[in-house]
């Protein structure tokens, strides 16, 4: 009895077979962030924590403090600080949950599925500003103070926009590092707090601070004034240090990780 290849076989024309759409793959990144019990279950606590804090703050902020904009604030928090875990899963999962091998065999590009996730991360990022600005106006409308619109500028809803994506992107940056889900939540937000700790005793490193910490020199962002180029150099550096190198180092190692 003999046997024939697929490679032989002229009936199978592996030529004609088109790689998976860029567009597709960022349709699975954005579902894998949902049907996951851990990603489902971190949307339904931002859900869930983001309507009591707009309860809280309703009935005790007084009138003039309840506008569009402070109520934009609130219902961002929770995503601000969750919204990176989000990210940090949707890189890790390939690891702890072993579905590497099969992301990696139906589609060998690593590096179209590592920027297919970050479009869909940073997809996320925008939608949930959408939906915390819709969060906002609705409870400006029902429980706004006396002209609660005037703050509102586009410039502001650019900056919350700003912050959310680099957040998430921050958070990936991590996962890349690590591929591991608890390293990568634990330390991304034990170092940020203990280098501000430290560069606020450090008399030095207190000089430099916003220049190399990022939640210092992201503080500009949740005023209403406009930031001076002074403090956008502030923003670009420490952006540099905490998100831009650890996610070239992160992307530099998968690229090269075995795949298990």
């Amino acid at each position: 009895m003999t046997t024939t290849s697929p490679a032989a076989d002229p009936r199978v024309q592996f030529a004609d077979t088109s790689r998976v759409s860029l567009s597709t793959l960022v349709q699975v990144e954005m579902r894998k962030m949902v049907d996951t019990r851990a990603g489902m279950w971190l949307l339904i606590i931002i859900g869930v924590v983001t309507a009591a804090i707009v309860v809280i703050f309703s009935l005790v902020a007084d009138r003039n403090d309840r506008t569009f904009m402070n109520f934009m604030s609130i219902t961002g928090s929770p995503q601000g600080f969750l919204l990176p875990v989000l990210g940090i899963l949707l890189i890790t999962q390939e690891w702890g949950q072993r579905t590497g091998m099969v992301t990696f065999t139906l589609e060998p590009h690593r590096g179209r599925v590592l920027w297919s996730k970050v479009i869909a991360a940073v997809l996320f990022g925008l939608a949930a500003v959408v939906v915390a600005m819709i969060v906002a106006a609705l409870a400006t409308l029902v429980c706004g103070g006396d002209d609660p619109w005037t703050t509102l500028g586009l410039d502001d809803v650019g900056k919350f926009a700003l912050l959310q994506v680099s957040g998430v992107i921050g958070g990936m940056a991590f996962g890349l590092l690590f591929l591991n889900s608890a390293a990568a939540i634990v330390v991304s937000y034990v170092l940020p707090t203990a280098f501000t700790i430290v560069s606020s005793l450090w008399h030095w490193l207190n000089k430099i601070q916003a220049w190399v910490d990022l939640g210092t020199s992201q503080g500009p962002l949740f005023d209403s004034d406009n930031l001076t180029g002074k403090e956008w150099a502030q923003l670009g550096t420490s952006t540099l240090l905490w998100v831009v190198i650890p996610f070239a180092i992160g992307m530099w190692r998968v690229l090269r990780a075995e795949v298990k």
